[in-house]
């Protein structure tokens, strides 16, 4: 898996927030046929399944398309705990009405977390390769 040349990986056991969509979120009207509630359920938790498997130290922030909620999610979780890594799913980045929310989560986590270091998926199941790119395992 290449690595940006710009920074050094960071170490194994890096805590990661990774940050994604609530499935009860979404608007299936708009998505791609065969594409509902469940099946995204089903594709994040095979996701998940997969970066416990992998070693990744991920933990989950599902949340809706609420700026204001979605803030203070991510607040409360770097409250609580210390990541260096955080991860914002395609879903939030990938759909331009989303674009305050991503703008959002982009600044509370620098504000919030200053160093923490940021990757973006494109789908659950390229999760393992975007955490790879930044966190030795």
């Amino acid at each position: 898996m290449d690595r940006p040349t710009t920074a050094s990986p960071l170490p194994s056991g890096t805590k990661i927030l990774s940050i994604g969509l609530h499935p009860r979120a979404l608007d299936y009207s708009r998505m791609p046929e065969g594409l509902d509630e469940a099946a995204l359920t089903a594709r994040i938790e095979a996701a998940h399944v997969a970066l416990r498997e992998r070693g990744f130290e991920a933990v989950p922030c599902l949340i809706d398309t609420s700026p204001d909620h979605a803030e203070a999610a991510v607040r409360e979780h770097l409250r609580t705990q210390t990541f260096g890594l955080a991860m914002i799913g395609g879903g939030i980045r990938m759909m331009p009405e989303n674009t305050l929310l991503f703008e959002r989560l982009i600044n509370v986590l620098t504000e919030a977390a200053p160093g923490i270091r940021l990757c973006f998926n494109t789908a659950p199941e390229d999760t393992v390769e975007a955490l790879g790119r930044w966190v030795q395992v």
